[in-house]
């Protein structure tokens, strides 16, 4: 996935890593021009209007003009009001062939700034019709025996570039679009767009990320598959140009073969599979600590020996609007077991093209986010739903309440299972240790040379999502691997170390909400093998008691279910002992905090199925629950729990999430039986 714009955006699915998407537009440096000089305050209204000139310079002008107004979002209200798709789209076919491009541009801005509401609007008013017409158009261009002008061809991939780009956005955010890309035959036209990869890189790209969207959960594309889709594919997987730009580009045909695994040949399978995560394998094994400032260093001695530049200002301009999207662009995001849901933003190709060095740095880090991510979904299982809190509490289906609520849920509590086939793959090429060394934080020396040249300051953050997805992927195997095919216990104690050390190094600990809940789910996966193993923990009471504060005062939900079964988890391998008594009673107390005053009840059922755990046996466990007052707490708790099941339950929470409550009260109540007996001995 590169990462881009578009300027781009993806859907909100809640399985696995979806595609970046975002593009921006490039726009043409004299469109660019113009529009300073003209100011970026034209109303919509105006700018709509100067679309019916007779003049192409006004029409150009007028999309160059609204691809720039629709990146300020707030804009994008006044244009959508006074009709703009229907307006803009006669301009993809338009005579002049600057202004099929500004006009895509548009478009592909507004389907990206505007999210999914604006690109389902886009397809209700048949944006689809003209944009596969264009598509058609564009690709008939590449192959014009005639033409023996390059400009020409160049042109034709120019615009192809700013429509597969607002294509991909379209299919992310929309069910129809993609209904329409599957009908419409723009399989094999975006195909031809990547087999330009020898030629056009850009566009192959492009092309790339969007075969990568449409592939994913989309049985009724792979029907279509043929012979032909698979070569291209693949001779984009065993290409060698060693830029980090078909690294990329090679990363994301393997992340469509990986989607479309099923249509594969059956004598194919195995060496796909084993070519694929080879591909990923070469990804990882870049160090983008080491060569950001080399790539940096060779910016600065390609700028020293050039000749002064025209276009100083465009490009300065362009640069301006690349950084503070960037800069401005967060990342929302849903996650579950090690798969997300994400939007995500990449103006890479907002770059002048004076930024090789640059673009080759975005494309390394985007071939990175990639490769970990496509890994993650390797290690998911296709069951509906598989959040770690549904499947590691402590279930009894048999106890499950009388109204069917837990009928057909029981395989959500069976562990995760990865293939031979794939967990032999990824053993053979080292993914574990590449994955566990990527989970480090970017080095300082990388971050010092981007700090300090604003142009370079959007890869900072590039660098730590590369760190907090490698943490996910982590994982992930953790959670589909067993000890021996990991190194044993010697190396879980070493990864062990190392993740205490990211969470504990620093000063304090990291308050970013998306580190945090990478590291944490991380750790949880670790901690839960080495205690099945018996391997001495790691973490020491105080640390356990500052990461539980540092978790309850995060607002995501999975950080503090987390931190909690972190805390059930290590409890539970203290109270088989001696003199772990008044640690017990610190842990004790924490979770019944969490347990009686944490606003989300599966947090509140998390606390207490740790309280299960740490508190179920053993002499220190009964010294340390009477010292607490654990039974009278518990007692008190249960007809409030109770009753905020019934209260909130149904309207909050997902049947998974109340199957799993209602087990947990009925375990509540079976617990305090068992400590009343405990006090009647």
């Amino acid at each position: 996935m590169s990462c881009q714009p578009r300027i781009e955006m993806g859907k909100s699915k809640t399985t696995k890593f979806k595609r970046p998407q975002f593009n921006a537009v490039g726009l043409p440096v004299n469109a660019v021009k113009e529009d300073e000089d003209q100011g970026d305050c034209c109303p919509a209204a105006e700018l709509l209007e100067k679309l019916q000139s007779p003049s192409a310079d006004v029409r150009e002008f007028a999309c160059a003009s609204i691809s720039r107004v629709v990146q300020q979002s707030q804009t994008i209200p006044g244009f959508l009001q006074r009709d703009a798709v229907r307006r803009l789209g006669p301009m993809l076919l338009d005579n002049s062939v600057a202004v099929r491009e500004t006009a895509t541009g548009a478009l592909r801005n507004l389907s990206a700034c505007g999210g999914q509401e604006v690109c389902e609007d886009m397809v209700k008013h048949d944006v689809m019709t003209p944009l596969t017409a264009l598509l058609r158009e564009c690709c008939a261009g590449f192959d014009s025996a005639g033409v023996a002008m390059k400009e020409q061809n160049n042109a034709a991939e120019n615009v192809a570039n700013q429509a597969v780009n607002l294509l991909w956005n379209l299919c992310e955010s929309s069910s129809p679009a993609l209904s329409v890309f599957n009908k419409s035959g723009l399989l094999d036209v975006v195909v031809q767009c990547l087999e330009r990869h020898p030629h056009n890189t850009e566009l192959a790209i492009s092309a790339a990320h969007c075969l990568h969207t449409v592939t994913e959960d989309n049985p009724e594309l792979l029907h279509s598959m043929n012979a032909a889709v698979l070569g291209t594919l693949e001779n984009v997987l065993l290409s060698s140009e060693p830029t980090m730009a078909h690294t990329l580009l090679r990363t994301l045909a393997a992340g469509t073969l990986w989607n479309m695994k099923g249509s594969l040949p059956a004598a194919r399978q195995a060496q796909t599979l084993n070519a694929l995560v080879a591909t990923l394998s070469q990804c990882l094994d870049f160090d983008a600590g080491v060569l950001i400032p080399e790539l940096r260093q060779a910016e600065e001695v390609h700028h020293s020996s050039a000749p002064p530049a025209t276009g100083v200002d465009d490009q300065a301009a362009a640069e301006e609007i690349a950084e503070e999207q960037m800069d401005e662009e967060e990342e929302p995001k849903m996650r579950k077991r090690g798969k997300a849901a994400k939007v995500d933003n990449d103006f890479s190709d907002l770059l002048p093209r004076g930024k090789e060095e640059l673009r080759e740095a975005t494309a390394l880090l985007t071939a990175q986010q990639t490769s970990l991510e496509i890994i993650v979904n390797m290690c998911c299982s296709d069951d509906p739903s598989d959040d770690e809190w549904e499947e590691e509490s402590s279930s009894d289906e048999s106890d499950m309440g009388p109204d069917g609520l837990c009928d057909g849920v029981s395989n959500l509590m069976s562990p995760l299972c990865l293939s031979a086939e794939v967990q032999g793959a990824l053993i053979n090429h080292n993914i574990p240790e590449k994955v566990l060394r990527k989970t480090g934080f970017p080095r300082q020396e990388a971050i010092d040379v981007c700090h300090h040249n604003s142009s370079w300051r959007g890869l900072t953050k590039r660098m730590r999502r590369v760190q907090s997805r490698a943490l996910t992927c982590l994982h992930s195997i953790l959670s589909t691997m067993d000890a021996e095919s990991l190194g044993g216990a010697a190396a879980l104690q070493e990864a062990a170390q190392h993740l205490s050390s990211l969470v504990f190094g620093p000063a304090e600990i990291p308050k970013d909400e998306e580190f945090l809940e990478a590291v944490i789910s991380a750790m949880r996966s670790l901690l839960q093998m080495i205690a099945s193993k018996n391997i001495p923990q790691c973490m020491t009471p105080q640390q356990l008691m500052s990461l539980s504060e540092a978790a309850t005062c995060c607002e995501v939900v999975s950080v503090r279910v987390n931190a909690v079964a972190i805390l059930g988890i290590t409890g539970s391998t203290l109270a088989k002992e001696k003199g772990s008594a008044e640690t017990l009673q610190m842990i004790g107390n924490a979770l019944l905090q969490v347990a009686t005053k944490d606003a989300n009840l599966v947090v509140n059922g998390e606390a207490l199925d740790a309280l299960f755990d740490v508190f179920a046996d053993g002499e220190e466990a009964e010294t340390a629950a009477k010292n607490i007052h654990l039974l009278p707490a518990l007692k008190a708790l249960q007809p409030v729990f109770k009753a905020k099941i019934r209260k909130e339950g149904r309207g909050k929470y997902s049947p998974q999430e109340l199957c799993v409550l209602d087990n947990i009260k009925i375990n509540l109540r079976r617990f305090i039986c068992y400590l009343e007996k405990g006090v009647k001995k």
